[in-house]
């Protein structure tokens, strides 16, 4: 097979399973391997977003690949086709095994640019620094409860579409391990008020955000685009946290502060 490779180390387990009708073996090894260092020395902030998938604070930014946005009309129109068919039949089978590839492929297409991106950053910053933000708690249902139902629940179901097609999660996943592999470091900061403050003189305010990409502060003037600024932000308040020492490991956030430290380790 042109792809195979030598499996290096001692094999301790091996898993075959099955996906979208494809077959997979994932073999787990273990190996001595020498402590990385990161041959870069810079660090820079993260500004993960919705229109953006990401800014960083030296201007860098990587526009989001949208793949649940661009098949949503293919979906949906399979998912009727879907809903005519008889439960259980031959065609209702068939037609629930389309559904789930292009599942399938929508998440593939989502990693792979994931993959490119957190590879991209990490290579270039030996210390990453990103928002501390809880994607569970943004993405929950918009309809709400009997006893609460929710408000503008049209704009808020496409807004948690938007952010689960990102994919925050997964980059900040990826870019822990890759910082793991090569010697660096992520450091989670809390989010509150990273949009709304100047990055240039502290002033934080609400009519800073001039709109969804322009930030012009209302003291000192200071104009910037709003993710870059909200990045730059981002990256102060990780110089800020360590300055006062608190690097916390295993990302396991200190109990007085809510800051965490993924420290990479070998």
């Amino acid at each position: 097979y042109r792809n195979s490779r030598q499996v290096t180390g001692v094999v301790k387990n091996v898993t075959v399973s099955q996906s979208c009708g494809k077959w997979y073996i994932s073999i787990q090894t273990e190996s001595e391997v020498s402590t990385p260092v990161h041959p870069s020395a810079s660090m820079v902030g993260l500004d993960a977003g919705v229109a953006k998938l990401a800014t960083l604070s030296d201007g860098t930014v990587f526009e989001p690949v949208n793949s649940f946005q661009k098949n949503q009309k293919k979906l949906a129109r399979l998912q009727r086709q879907l809903s005519r068919k008889v439960k259980f039949s031959n065609n209702w089978q068939k037609q629930k095994r389309k559904i789930q590839r292009l599942h399938s492929c929508i998440a593939n297409i989502r990693r792979d640019y994931l993959h490119k991106v957190t590879t991209a950053v990490s290579k270039n910053h030996a210390m990453i620094v990103i928002e501390d933000l809880k994607v569970s708690n943004m993405s929950k249902s918009a309809a709400g409860t009997v006893s609460q139902p929710g408000r503008n629940v049209r704009a808020k179901s496409g807004l948690n579409r938007s952010i689960l097609d990102q994919g925050w999660y997964e980059m900040r996943r990826q870019l822990a391990y890759k910082q793991l592999w090569r010697g660096g470091q992520v450091l989670a900061v809390p989010p509150a008020y990273t949009s709304q403050r100047c990055a240039y003189c502290g002033h934080t305010a609400k009519e800073n955000r001039l709109s969804q990409s322009k930030f012009r502060c209302q003291v000192c003037g200071y104009t910037a685009n709003a993710d870059v600024n909200g990045a730059r932000n981002i990256l102060a308040a990780g110089h800020a946290v360590l300055a006062c020492g608190e690097m916390v490991q295993s990302g396991r956030p200190l109990k007085q502060e809510p800051t965490e430290m993924i420290q990479a380790t070998a």
